[in-house]
């Protein structure tokens, strides 16, 4: 169902159909996410961010529905291959607290495809002259900027350094055990 781009506004409208797509696919993969934590707060970020990524479908809906565009669009395959790299991150046999880093690593990743992705989408909406499309995107965008910051804070003072302990315990058993 590719669509044929030959304008701005083309490439506008599939880079929304693309983050749509995104979107509905992180609505699915965040709760999960948040099961396979093992620290609280990290289970708490991904709910939390559940609620945003909820918004944020309602958003490019009101953008759909405002200048009168169907949300149809192909699979946004950079997602998808982004959710599955989680998804066998989450298959891998680890301590709890490498998992969390490792899922930390994963949405950061999600989070700058997001940032990357809204960004381009609210500069087309901009050059474009789409006022109810450039606030509505650089609203999202900020919520994703700030969702990037809280996983940087959170993997920085507590993931990482419960990732790091984990390590050295196994270290530490290993080399009695030898």
């Amino acid at each position: 169902m590719a669509m044929k781009i030959k304008s701005l506004r083309d490439l506008f409208i599939h880079q929304l159909r693309d983050l749509f797509s995104a979107e509905k696919q992180l609505v699915k993969a965040l709760p999960k996410l948040a099961k396979a934590a093992t620290n609280e707060e990290l289970k708490e970020t991904f709910e939390e961010h559940l609620r945003k990524t909820e918004e944020h479908v309602e958003r490019l809906e009101q953008i759909f529905e405002a200048l009168e565009i169907s949300s149809r669009g192909d699979r946004c395959a950079a997602m998808e291959g982004l959710i599955a790299e989680a998804q066998a991150m989450m298959k891998e046999e680890m301590p709890g607290a490498v998992l969390d880093a490792a899922l930390v690593a994963c949405a950061q990743r999600v989070e700058h495809y997001e940032i990357a992705a809204y960004g381009s989408a609210r500069t087309f909406a901009e050059v474009l002259d789409i006022d109810e499309a450039t606030d509505v995107l650089e609203e999202t965008l900020e919520d994703e900027k700030e969702a990037d910051i809280k996983l940087t804070e959170l993997a920085d003072e507590v993931i990482n350094v419960e990732a790091l302990d984990a390590g050295a315990d196994d270290a530490a058993a290993a080399a009695t055990e030898e």
